[in-house]
């Protein structure tokens, strides 16, 4: 099932920079210059944060993702023109 992921970034080196906004990207939506949102599931949230580790230096760099449950949605306040996710909707073949 997929929860709300709110992803933020602090990555010192441009070209590092630019690599992980590119794989967020693939993904997620922007919402931020270094925030990201999306619906993931679990294992395509780990996808995720094993790409992003293979590119950052982790001395130098920090990314953060937070999982939103569905409670916590309903609370969500956005303030201004930037669109929010969407939910995806869950499908299941029989």
């Amino acid at each position: 099932m997929s929860s709300l992921v709110v992803l933020a970034y602090d990555i010192a080196d441009d070209r590092r920079r630019r690599r992980a906004a590119r794989l967020c990207e693939q993904r997620m939506m922007r919402v931020q210059e270094s925030v990201f949102e999306a619906w993931l599931t679990p294992a395509e949230l780990q996808r995720l944060l094993d790409n992003l580790h293979a590119e950052i230096d982790p001395h130098a760099d920090q990314i953060r993702a937070y999982t939103l449950n569905l409670r916590d949605f309903g609370r969500r306040q956005v303030l201004g023109a930037m669109p929010a996710a969407a939910p995806v909707e869950d499908y299941y073949l029989c």
